[in-house]
């Protein structure tokens, strides 16, 4: 572990030293680094979640079990079935005026993967693109959030005593180590957070011309369509934006409900709430939010809406004097894109509420404003689910659910424009920090590329070319 700007330097070129003294490692010494890594969280799994807890002041038990714990260790297992086929040379078309020969592609570790991981889910966004490195084959450097200053330097010390730093290293520090880390020349650079801090990241990386693959959120919209029914999905989207108290990339950020479900929802809504945590202050099973900047953010966007006319109802009581973080959720009603609400990412548990008219003017007010990293839809009819799919664009689709899509191992995460860029998770994730390197294998002896030397003008090749050309 290291915290030192002027050590930096030194741990990427050791890694480096280290990859080229192996550069290709076999699917047996894939799939131990990834049983390492899971043996590491199966045994410091308590200490674990006490520290994530801790840099909370609250965190559910069964949630971090869930999003942290679960998604790792399933999407590690489900690596370790797969990486043997992923590595193994793809056949490609070979067209006759090349044959004899074989045409392949050949999938090669890059070298040292750089992660910048964020504070909402610091363990499961840290060891699911480390998986994804090791599994192709990669060595990597972690740089860990300052928000989560316990679980930081926990991860750090267990993962030092699991793997050897020129395999995979842990780096913590303040803000100024996150800007020197994005500035390393590495091969491939991951970064999860927020769209200001992945431009400049992006920037930081064009200079060494390091690809990123960049996960940023957004605003995801959830639309409800007239034929679903209305307390199912108010139940749905209730629990999906209550996991983390909303502190969620892919968390809905909005929805669209037809304008006579509006109070209906409302209402099935704040039972939903009411079923799920009966009580706020003390209760075990809602988390809080990360910081006392955190919750004051939320609040200057409530003043906000309130004061271009939006209408606020609290699900709990507010403030929640209990000696933590937790923060009561509120629905906001008759918001518009005036509102801060409206315009930025709100990573916590407030959830403003639209109304429409028909499908063709949500899908319009969606289609008008930047290209979310989740999208969810609620409805029967199949025909409607392939105009929302086909009709927007997002990183990622789930119908009449939400934010489970990214539990799902063989599907690629990743979002769209502004929401993001590049995959990890899946095969897509291995292709992304593989290199895709093109093999052409010709015969000793027999060669029709001869057709094409010089001198030209020979009748043969002139009709192959007349027969290519055509």
């Amino acid at each position: 572990m290291t915290s030192s700007i002027a050590e930096l330097g030194n741990l990427l070129t050791t890694q480096r030293s280290a990859y080229r003294d192996d550069p290709l490692p076999s699917a047996a010494e894939r799939i131990g680094r990834l049983k390492a890594l899971k043996a590491m969280l199966q045994d410091n799994r308590e200490a674990l979640l006490k520290a994530m807890s801790a840099d909370f002041s609250a965190r559910s038990h069964q949630e971090m079990l869930i999003t942290e714990l679960v998604t790792v260790i399933q999407s590690i297992n489900y690596m370790c079935r797969r990486v043997k086929g992923w590595m193994k040379p793809q056949r490609r078309h070979l067209p006759f005026y090349l044959q004899p020969g074989r045409a392949e592609v050949h999938y090669q570790p890059l070298g040292v993967v750089g992660i910048i991981v964020p504070f909402n889910y610091p363990l499961m966004l840290s060891c699911s693109p480390l998986a994804t490195a090791l599994v192709a084959g990669n060595r990597a450097m972690l740089k860990m959030p300052e928000a989560t200053p316990q679980t930081s330097a926990l991860l750090a010390e267990v993962i030092e005593a699991y793997f050897p730093s020129e395999l995979v290293a842990v780096v913590t520090g303040e803000l100024e180590v996150s800007i020197a880390f994005s500035k390393l020349p590495f091969d491939h650079l991951v970064f999860t957070g927020s769209a200001t801090a992945g431009r400049q990241v992006m920037r930081s990386a064009a200079d060494n011309l390091t690809p990123v693959t960049l996960e940023l959120g957004g605003k995801s919209p959830a639309i409800i369509d007239s034929d679903f029914d209305i307390a199912e999905a108010a139940r749905r989207i209730c629990f999906g934006k209550s996991i983390n108290a909303g502190q969620t990339c892919i968390a809905p950020d909005y929805v669209l409900v037809p304008k006579p479900a509006l109070d209906p929802f409302v209402s099935a809504y704040r039972s939903a709430f009411q079923d799920f945590y009966p009580t706020l202050a003390g209760n075990p099973d809602y988390t809080a939010l990360i910081s006392d900047r955190h919750a004051r953010r939320l609040d200057r966007l409530i003043i906000d809406a309130i004061e271009r006319g939006a209408r606020v109802e609290r699900l709990g009581a507010d403030p929640i004097a209990d000696g933590t973080r937790r923060y009561a959720p509120a629905l906001l009603l008759g918001v518009d894109d005036r509102m801060q609400v409206m315009q930025e990412e709100i990573f916590g548990p407030l959830l403003p509420i639209l109304t429409y008219e028909n499908l063709d003017q949500a899908l319009a007010y969606i289609n008008h404003h930047p290209r979310p990293l989740a999208l969810y839809y609620f409805g029967l009819d199949r025909h409607r689910h392939r105009r929302v799919i086909e009709d927007t664009h997002s990183g990622g689709v789930t119908i009449n659910e939400v934010m489970l899509h990214v539990a799902v191992d063989d599907l690629p995460f990743g979002g769209i424009g502004p929401s993001g860029m590049g995959h990890y998770h899946g095969r897509e994730g291995f292709q992304t920090l593989s290199k895709a390197k093109s093999v052409l294998v010709k015969p000793r002896f027999f060669n029709t590329a001869r057709v094409f030397y010089p001198p030209y003008g020979g009748r043969l090749g002139r009709l192959v070319l007349d027969y290519l050309l055509r």
